[in-house]
């Protein structure tokens, strides 16, 4: 077949990923934003000329790409692919077996709610998404998800129109969370319900994270909307009610 990726061409893609720094350059680049070659010297925990290197070196297999503005340079990553890629890599270390990593109150964070490249990541996720399934708004199936006549009133009541986020994406899909093991909502709902929430203020960026902080008003807000239930940002336990029927292929 024509369009069929040779051993070789997999190993090398493996292989830029597979560098520490790099690999941390594109980790922070999931955050969704793009940054200058110096907040990811910052986050590769490398000098200004290597991460310079390291970036040449993403540019050219295309993993990333760059945007002048001026004399600024930003890097952003270059596809959805890339990110479902990173976000697999993501699940596969986080299912792996223990290593001496000390989970301090930045990881906590995280897991609590965070950016998975453009859309919403963490507990509150898939808090969020339970209660759309529960409520009849979508329905997941498969690691795809229908968005019923229901859930576009209610989105759109929301102040999310599904009619304003075209694109080549499906509009609503699953991507398998890595630090909870279940899949939260992905594609242009998912991307869409991330920008409505930072718009109202209810979510705010964590500087130099991915992490996302929870205001006041959006505890208030987010409990009225979704109808959210009590410790929903516990550990979900064994014997919790989950949504297993839904298969999802890790992206997140």
């Amino acid at each position: 077949m024509a369009n069929t990726v040779s051993g070789n061409t997999i190993a090398e893609v493996a292989a830029l990923m597979g560098d520490p720094a790099r690999a941390n350059i594109l980790s922070a680049l999931m955050g969704g934003q793009a940054l200058t070659a110096g907040e990811l010297a910052y986050h590769a925990g490398v000098t200004a000329q290597t991460t310079s290197g390291h970036l040449a070196k993403l540019l050219d297999a295309r993993l990333i790409a760059l945007e002048r503005q001026g004399r600024h340079r930003y890097y952003h990553l270059a596809t959805f692919e890339v990110a479902e890629a990173l976000q697999a890599l993501m699940a596969v270390a986080a299912a792996g077996p223990a290593r001496h990593h000390p989970v301090g109150p930045r990881d906590a964070a995280l897991r609590i709610a965070r950016t998975c490249y453009d859309h919403l990541a963490g507990r509150l996720a898939l808090a969020l998404a339970d209660r759309l399934c529960e409520q009849g708004y979508i329905v997941l199936a498969d690691g795809a998800g229908l968005v019923t006549e229901d859930g576009r009133r209610f989105l759109a009541d929301f102040g999310i129109s599904l009619d304003d986020a075209p694109g080549r994406r499906p509009l609503c899909r699953t991507c398998l969370d890595w630090s909870e093991r279940r899949p939260h909502l992905a594609g242009r709902l998912g991307a869409a319900l991330l920008t409505r929430l930072l718009e109202l203020g209810w979510l705010v960026r964590t500087p130099d994270s991915r992490a996302l902080r929870i205001t006041p008003a959006g505890h208030r807000g987010l409990a009225a909307t979704f109808d959210l239930p009590p410790h929903w940002d516990e550990p979900v336990t064994p014997d919790a009610p989950r949504f297993q029927e839904v298969r999802s292929a890790p992206s997140t």
